[in-house]
């Protein structure tokens, strides 16, 4: 089945020209003809070669020129040095499409360099493109396989989708595991003209497929990749990722302490957080995630079921259960009793089960209890542990339970080892094509298990639009802050406030005499900060003094602080002592405006302890990211402190998300910190750092 969309002549063509295609084997233009045919593509198929009458029994013609007709896909198999008369050649010969295997490197190349050279040519021509610098795809939904290396794999048609920068994640995913049955698999190379936003809107656009795994290293076209995740999430199409590159150097050049806490990483984590994207880390974290998610089975409400042959081993799987945040159903009374009739004396019924004893009728032992755990209504999903491997006749019978209790469930159901050079590649093929994947590792299983919960629990989200701030001067406002220059403390916390957050009362002053009728005015007591331009941590130089309880007090730290920073200062009322978080936003230059919560006061450039989204969001986010921080528990009010009004909080923190969205782009960084949340929340500090930093 093709779809009408723009890379439908790249990935499901009628008819492809392979350019540079030879009878020499072990060459890439030989192995291109090979896989072709090998992939089972069922349209035309046309050879490049200006010495060959045929290729692996194709016609070949001397020059794109000379095709009766023009195709759909030129696979462009040549020379760095022969790339751009080629790519010409088939734009001239009207190809809808092409692929580029060469690396389009040349040494002491010009300026535009060869790229954006064939770039240009693709764009005039309208043409999606394939490369440079790729290993081809394999479409095994309409088989075409267009790739110049040879491969043991085998055609079937999958639910996977996968788009991986790395060329060898790409090969060691698509060539070595037939348990993952693709789809779509894609190297995109350079991405010269079309890019991971394009082959996952394709993907997500054809109703076979059923997951996506992206390797990523970049984002050539970040506003398309929002788009095409944002689409994924609405289809019910969950998203693997697994993004390399993590880097200080954004935090490096950051002056604000968000800035410097969020990093360039920060933003991927925001926008995956928004499009419900699943993170993993390693390869074969993606691999198990892919496999339990292209059942296309969803997690139904609760928690994890687990049955093992191994106490030991369920020991094990506890232990790392707890560490990796992954909780167990709690089983009903009712399933208790129905398991405790199946076990041997000496077990016990209870989840995580182990469930062998004798030995004796073992299969049908553990098949009841493992329905039994599966049928229960507070499981949402289960594994059955255990080291299954061919030729053995536990593994048959564990391996026939599972089969019988997933065809009679409609909740997800692995079997998981526990180590992950267990010998099973009959069985767990087997059991593969049955909807019963084999999941290899219990870490690798148990990632697999949390993103199947964490996707179930992202597509409950209720819709949460932003708040509606309204502010008259809003227009006034940004156009002052894109005039550049530095806000200083009060211009900061007024700006909070336009946005309808809940600032410390405050004034500026420049002498002894008006800060001592300012203290008087915001009542006592006070803090004194300095407000020295340009000053954006006050405290690192002693510019910020708490708890000034008189007049005398204020003229007197007035005094010094002058002396030392200059006669410019601000007085501020002191806040109740409370739980300090901070806000901060980040612009970044791929994905806009991200909102950073996390550990305020001190405690910010200390622990690790922060959340991020992309800007705006509403309460209900703003709730969720929250909940999310080490220190939730301290706004519950332990010890007999008043707890801290969760809804007004949520709602502040929505608030300055939308500050954030309304500001972005005048605006590079915003700090509050910190925000004191005590019987009143109320926002303390703030920093402001325009995009333009004045003159």
């Amino acid at each position: 089945m093709t779809i009408d969309h723009p890379l439908t002549p790249l990935l499901a063509p009628r008819s492809i020209a392979f350019v540079g295609a030879s009878a020499r084997p072990d060459t890439p233009g030989n192995d291109m003809m090979r896989m072709v045919r090998r992939g089972g593509f069922a349209g035309r198929v046309m050879a490049v070669n200006p010495t060959a009458r045929e290729v692996e029994g194709y016609p070949c013609v001397p020059r794109l020129a000379d095709l009766d007709a023009p195709p759909d896909l030129a696979v462009l198999a040549v020379r760095n040095d022969r790339l751009e008369a080629a790519m010409a050649e088939a734009a001239a010969a009207g190809a809808r499409a092409a692929v580029i295997f060469a690396s389009a490197h040349l040494p002491g190349d010009g300026d535009p360099p060869l790229p954006a050279r064939l770039a240009a040519i693709a764009r005039a021509s309208g043409m999606p493109v394939c490369g440079s610098n790729c290993m081809g795809f394999y479409n095994d939904l309409d088989g075409v396989w267009v790739c110049g290396f040879p491969s043991p794999r085998r055609p079937q048609r999958g639910a996977i989708a996968l788009v991986a920068h790395s060329g060898s994640v790409f090969g060691a995913l698509a060539h070595n595991d037939p348990r993952l049955a693709f789809a779509l698999a894609v190297s995109p190379g350079q991405e010269i003209a079309t890019t991971v936003a394009d082959y996952l809107d394709y993907a997500v656009s054809r109703p076979e497929v059923k997951v996506v795994g992206l390797f990523l290293e970049t984002a050539r076209d970040p506003a398309g990749l929002r788009r095409a995740l944002e689409k994924a999430a609405a289809r019910g199409v969950p998203v693997v990722a697994l993004k390399v590159g993590r880097t200080d150097a954004a935090a490096a050049a950051a002056l604000s302490h968000s800035g410097a806490v969020a990093g360039s990483d920060a933003a991927w984590d925001a926008l995956f957080d928004h499009a419900g994207v699943i993170r993993v880390a390693t390869i074969d974290e993606l691999a198990a995630t892919l496999m339990l998610l292209a059942t296309g089975r969803r997690a139904a409400p609760g928690g994890l079921a687990t049955i093992h042959d191994s106490g030991g081993e369920r020991e094990m799987l506890i232990d790392l259960a707890e560490r990796m945040g992954v909780a167990f159903a709690p089983l009903g009374e009712a399933t208790r009793a129905e398991i405790a009739r199946h076990l041997d004396p000496g077990l016990e019924p209870g989840n995580p089960l182990d469930a062998w004893g004798t030995g004796h009728g073992f299969a049908a032992q553990f098949e009841a209890c493992l329905a039994a755990l599966m049928a229960d209504e507070a499981t949402g999903l289960g594994l059955f542990c255990a080291d299954i491997r061919d030729g053995y006749y536990v593994s048959d019978g564990f391996a026939a339970a599972a089969r019988a209790v997933a065809a009679r469930s409609g909740k997800p159901l692995a079997v998981a080892t526990n180590y992950t050079q267990v010998r099973h590649d009959g069985i767990a093929q087997a059991l593969a094509r049955d909807g019963v994947p084999v999941l290899d590792g219990t870490t690798n299983a148990l990632t697999a298990v949390r993103a199947a919960l964490a996707y179930r629990d992202f597509l409950a989200r209720p819709p949460d639009p932003p708040p509606v701030v309204s502010v008259p001067d809003a227009a006034r406002r940004r156009e002052r802050l894109g005039a550049g220059g530095p806000l200083d403390e009060a211009a900061a916390l007024d700006l909070l406030a336009a946005w309808g957050l809940p600032v410390a009362a405050h004034a500026v002053a420049d002498t002894a005499a008006a800060a001592v009728a300012a203290a008087v005015r915001v009542g006592f007591p006070v803090a004194l900060k300095t407000a020295a331009p340009g000053m954006l941590h006050k405290s690192d130089v002693g510019g910020v003094v708490l708890g000034l309880a008189d007049a005398d007090a204020v003229a007197g730290a007035y005094a010094a602080m002058a002396a030392r920073l200059g006669p410019r200062v601000t007085v501020a009322a002191m806040a109740e002592a409370g739980v300090e978080l901070a806000l901060g936003m980040v612009l970044d230059p791929q994905f806009g405006a991200v909102v950073v919560v996390g550990a305020g006061g001190t405690l910010i450039e200390l622990l690790p302890d922060r959340v991020t989204a992309l800007a705006p969001f509403g309460p209900a986010t703003a709730r969720r990211l929250i909940d999310r921080l080490a220190l939730r528990p301290l706004l519950d009010g332990p010890r007999g402190r008043p707890p801290v009004d969760m809804a007004a909080l949520a709602g502040i923190v929505a608030r300055f998300s939308v500050l954030a969205a309304d500001c972005a782009g005048p605006v590079a960084e915003i700090d509050v910190n910190p925000l004191v949340c005590a019987r009143r929340i109320v926002a303390v500090d703030a920093l402001v750092v325009p995009t333009r930093r004045g003159p």
